[in-house]
């Protein structure tokens, strides 16, 4: 689940030719997700996420987590729903 993004900075000191040193800074945007197979949140740099998965549409998985092993599991669960008769008394929102 996508829960937002948040900027971290970060400071570095260089030593330039002439034997000065420099501080500079680097902003990198941190993409906060919950996994949906432990429900535990964690982070990712955004730059090494595709946009088209930063939203809710989209299973996200921890690297705690065997992401083919949550995926074959939500393999099992749509099988059952597409394999119901038409005329099952479950309504439309337990699907």
């Amino acid at each position: 689940m996508y829960l937002g993004e948040t900027v971290v900075t970060q400071t570095h000191l260089r030593k330039s030719k002439l034997g000065k040193t420099h501080e500079y800074t680097r902003h990198r945007t941190m993409v906060k997700l919950r996994c949906d197979d432990c429900n535990c949140e964690f982070q990712r740099a955004r730059r090494q996420m595709n946009t088209k998965r930063l939203n809710n549409n989209v299973f996200h998985v921890c690297s705690n987590c065997d992401a083919k092993r949550f995926a074959q599991k939500r393999g099992v669960e749509r099988r059952k729903v597409w394999n119901l008769s038409a005329s099952s008394s479950l309504p439309v929102g337990k699907l």
